[in-house]
């Protein structure tokens, strides 16, 4: 009775034992590229101050960020888009050769970046922050408002390289490749805001806002034919 059930079972299992073995198939990967002329930007600007006391640091430095402030909303408007992102009061050590640290006073520093869709005054935002007392210039970023459309044109090119490598693969092995099994986007498509270096310097900065890329990555798997 106990054989008979052990080999009644064995042989309903045999079915699934066949079809789970694997047919041929091809994995391949592909990177697709969109190039577009960016419709906005960020600048980063920094205002630092120092003074004896973290309160009197502190408070130099809301007056002269308050100036900044006043500058680039009078540039860009009773809309301005402007967000402190960054803010830090800290003590300053001089180090004195062969002895201890001595505390020489406090900085304060605010970091502020603003975001315009008005590309055609990136210099000027520059000059207006410089002029107001901004002491650093961090950066400024060109990107996209909406990322969607180039990312659907970067994932269509991905998409497209990817099925050449593996028909290119499939042809190497003296087969065809036939429908995908499946397809998956390898990685979010990249930022697509790209930095500039910039450095505070006279009226009428010059700025080149260039072309933002979104790049897109895909993994597909299809099956090889005879």
């Amino acid at each position: 009775m106990h054989r008979f059930l052990i080999v009644t079972l064995l042989a309903a299992a045999a079915p699934a034992w066949v079809s789970a073995q694997r047919v041929p198939y091809v994995r391949a990967s592909g990177e697709g590229t969109a190039a577009i002329k960016p419709d906005q930007m960020k600048l980063t600007v920094g205002v630092t101050t120092q003074a004896d006391t973290a309160q009197q640091a502190a408070a130099d430095n809301a007056a002269r960020s308050t100036q900044v402030l006043d500058a680039l909303r009078k540039l860009l408007g009773a809309s301005a888009d402007l967000q402190t992102i960054a803010y830090n009061v800290s003590p300053v050590y001089k180090y004195p050769s062969g002895s201890t640290p001595v505390l020489s006073g406090y900085s304060a520093s605010n970091t502020i970046e603003a975001t315009t869709g008005d590309l055609s005054i990136a210099g000027r935002l520059i000059d207006v922050a410089v002029q107001a007392g901004a002491t650093t210039v961090g950066g400024i970023r060109f990107g996209l408002k909406d990322p969607q459309p180039a990312r659907q044109i970067a994932l269509k090119l991905a998409v497209q390289q990817a099925r050449s490598s593996a028909d290119a693969m499939a042809g190497g092995l003296g087969a065809r490749l036939g429908g995908v099994i499946s397809i998956a986007e390898a990685s979010v498509a990249s930022p697509v805001y790209t930095d500039r270096a910039s450095t505070a310097v006279a009226a009428q900065t010059p700025i080149e806002t260039g072309m933002v890329e979104v790049r897109a990555y895909v993994v597909i798997e299809a099956l090889l034919e005879n």
